[in-house]
C-alpha cells in the first residue's frame, strides 16, 4: 500500500506515519513545515528501521502536487495539512479558509485528476456544533461550529459529500475527533508545538518543564462537575492506529464508494481540572494555576460515542488517562523544547 500523508511531520501525523510504516505501508509525507518539524520523521524512520519518501510542499501548490501524483503511485490519501487552534482561526480567519479549504480542495482535484479515489480526512467532532446534544453520534447533522476552524472542517465534509456525489469512484472517510494527547511510549515523537502552545496539556508540560510560569485555566464557573470544560481526550497513538483501521476498513469493502464518518474517542468527558490532578500524578508535583476568564467559543463540554469505529472497523481507544499523562511527560521531560534544539 502506498500512502501519501499529507501533514505527515506535524503532531498526529507523524505518529500516524509511525503507524503506517509498521503496518508495511509505504508512505510519502507531503508537508510544508509551517508547523511541524522534519526532526519527527528523521526520528519516525529511526525508531521503526523503515525510511520515508519527504517532500517539503504546499497543498495549494497545485503543480508541485501534480508533480507528486505523477511520479508516484499513490494508494490512499490521509489528509492532515490544517491550520488547527480554535482561538487563532477566530483573528486571522481567511488563512484558515484559503489553507484548510481551499488546499483541501486543489488536494481532491489532483487526486481525481490520476484517478486516486481513496481519501481518509482529518475531521473533528467540531462539526457537530452548537446544535447537538452530547454524546455525538455520526447520524446527527452536520452543525454551526463556533470558530472559523470548526467551520472549515464542516466545508470539507461537505466538499467530500458533493465529490461523492459526482464522482461514483470516490471513497472517502471522514474521522471525527477531539483532543489527542499523550505522545509515542519510546519519548522520542510527541507534540512540539511552535509558540505559545494553544492546546491544554502542551501547555501544562511547559509549565512542568520550567517554559511557562503557570497555566491558564479558561473558566471554572461552566455546567460541568467541577466548573471547567469537559473534553474527549484520546491517546495519540489510539487516533494513529484509528486511520489505520480506517485505511483497512475500505480496503476489505472494495465495492464501497461514497462518505463513511466515524467518531474517533473515548466517549468520556474529562475536565480540565482532572487532566491537571492526572498529570500532577504523573509528574509527582503540583501544577502552578490560576483561573481566567472565559475564551470564545468554547463550549462547555462534548465528546463522542465512538460505537460505529468500535464495530466497523475494529477499533478503539485503549490507553488511559494516566498513560497519556506518563507518555507526554516522558517525552516533554527529555525534550524540554520540543524538536528545537534551543
Amino acid at each position: 500500500m502506498n500512502v501519501l500523508v499529507t501533514g505527515g511531520a506535524g503532531y498526529i501525523g507523524s505518529h500516524t506515519v509511525l503507524s503506517l510504516l509498521e503496518n508495511d505501508c509505504n508512505v510519502i509525507v507531503f508537508d510544508n513545515l509551517f508547523n511541524s518539524n522534519l526532526e519527527s520523521i528523521k526520528r519516525v524512520e529511526n525508531l521503526t528501521g523503515k525510511s520515508v519518501h519527504f517532500i517539503q510542499g504546499d497543498i495549494r501548490d497545485k503543480s508541485q502536487l501534480k508533480s507528486l501524483f505523477s511520479q508516484n503511485n499513490i494508494d490512499t490519501v490521509i489528509h492532515f495539512a490544517a491550520l488547527k487552534a480554535v482561538g487563532e482561526s477566530g483573528q486571522i480567519p481567511l488563512a484558515y479558509y484559503q489553507n484548510n479549504v481551499h488546499g483541501s480542495v486543489c488536494l481532491l482535484e489532483v487526486m481525481a485528476e490520476h484517478n486516486v479515489h481513496n481519501f481518509i480526512f482529518s475531521s473533528s467532532a467540531t462539526v457537530y456544533g452548537e446544535e447537538n446534544d452530547v454524546p455525538y453520534v455520526e447520524t446527527m447533522k452536520l452543525g454551526t461550529p463556533s470558530s472559523p476552524y470548526g467551520a472549515t472542517k464542516v466545508m470539507v465534509e461537505r466538499i467530500m459529500a458533493d465529490t461523492a456525489a459526482s464522482n461514483p469512484d470516490f471513497r472517502g472517510v471522514s474521522l471525527r475527533y477531539f483532543n489527542p494527547i499523550g505522545a509515542h511510549e519510546s519519548g522520542q515523537i510527541g507534540e512540539s508545538p511552535k509558540g505559545i502552545p494553544n492546546n491544554l496539556l502542551p501547555y501544562v508540560a511547559q509549565v512542568m518543564v520550567g517554559k511557562r510560569e503557570k497555566l491558564s485555566v479558561f473558566g471554572d464557573d461552566y455546567p460541568t462537575k467541577d466548573g471547567t470544560c469537559e473534553r474527549d481526550y484520546l491517546h495519540v497513538m489510539d487516533l494513529a492506529e484509528g486511520h489505520v483501521a480506517a485505511m483497512n476498513w475500505l480496503t476489505r469493502h472494495p465495492a464501497f464508494t461514497g462518505v463513511e464518518a466515524f467518531n474517533l474517542g473515548t466517549g468520556n468527558g474529562v475536565s480540565v481540572f482532572e487532566i491537571v490532578s492526572a498529570f500532577e500524578l504523573a509528574v509527582k508535583k503540583a501544577i502552578p494555576y490560576e483561573v481566567s476568564p472565559r475564551r470564545a467559543g468554547d463550549l462547555p463540554a462534548f465528546w463522542a460515542n465512538a460505537e460505529k469505529a468500535n464495530k466497523q472497523l475494529n477499533w478503539k481507544a485503549t490507553r488511559t488517562l494516566q498513560q497519556m499523562m506518563e507518555d507526554t511527560w516522558r517525552w516533554q521531560s527529555a525534550n524540554p523544547n520540543g524538536y528545537d534544539k534551543e
